[in-house]
């Protein structure tokens, strides 16, 4: 089905676009965060954790026949500081969302917007056919244009992270969550938290939008943002235009801070 979130998180987005007051406040993300490390930390809610060690840390994108990301994984179970049950099989789809159940498993040679994991993909093909659809996938919270267009050198960052998170098999390892009895009314399995990403990827991140608008609820946080309604932008790019989410109120803030502590790309529908 589109939707798999649990009665706990419909009544809490529920919650908290109840508390929600004022405007979106979209602002430019060169004031929203203080460099590559503050936007890859915060934009996704604790997601992603922006690391120096190039061979363990990921990237969002390759050109390269393998994926770099699977020698990445090994390099990290191999140093011990596995953050997933390490008896896990690494070649298996670990997210349920709009992900594959199983092994991962070629796309056609049609998969052009997320063409890096056509050989080896936890998506399907038409969860990711277009930027487009991407953007549109899990509503109008999540969409990355709600502060305006952004400039091509900067959505295509977006774009990018959405294939990863979608495609690639690796990033279920980092699930938030394994284990159900723990977790409580907090499980799910489409959250992730602390992954390792290559610092030099955040950093080119940050270059290419820091001109560009995003929602600064929540400092910038997509699901702070998800809950807020559009609302006319506050502040004009410098240069190229923006696309994201708009705005939290400080109650919305705090509630669902609490709820996306650890972050992972929260579906919202």
């Amino acid at each position: 089905s589109l939707l798999k979130m649990s009665r706990y998180t419909l009544g809490l987005v529920a919650l908290l676009a109840a508390h929600v007051s004022g405007n979106p406040n979209c602002t430019r993300m060169g004031t929203l965060y203080q460099n590559g490390k503050d936007m890859c930390e915060t934009m996704w809610g604790g997601a992603f954790k922006y690391t120096n060690d190039k061979s363990k840390a990921y990237t969002m994108w390759f050109f390269d026949a393998e994926n770099p990301n699977d020698q990445v994984t090994a390099n990290i179970k191999a140093a011990g500081q596995a953050n997933w049950p390490t008896t896990l099989s690494e070649n298996h789809c670990h997210l349920n969302y709009y992900h594959k159940d199983g092994a991962p498993t070629p796309e056609p040679d049609t998969l052009t917007e997320c063409h890096p994991w056509q050989h080896s993909s936890c998506c399907n093909y038409d969860t990711v056919v277009s930027a487009k659809k991407i953007n549109e996938a899990y509503g109008p919270g999540y969409h990355w244009d709600r502060c305006g267009a952004l400039s091509p050198a900067c959505e295509r960052f977006f774009v990018q992270e959405a294939c990863f998170y979608e495609c690639d098999p690796n990033i279920g390892l980092w699930r938030k969550y394994w284990d159900q009895a723990t977790a409580g009314a907090n499980y799910n399995e489409w959250e992730i938290e602390g992954m390792p990403i290559d610092a030099d990827y955040c950093d080119a991140m940050f270059r290419a939008c820091k001109n560009d608008l995003f929602c600064g609820v929540g400092g910038g946080n997509y699901f702070s943002c998800a809950v807020v309604p559009d609302a006319p932008k506050t502040e004009t790019p410098t240069t190229g235009g923006s696309t994201t989410p708009n705005n939290q109120g400080s109650g919305a803030s705090v509630v669902i801070n609490m709820y996306n502590s650890g972050g992972g790309n929260c579906p919202n529908n």
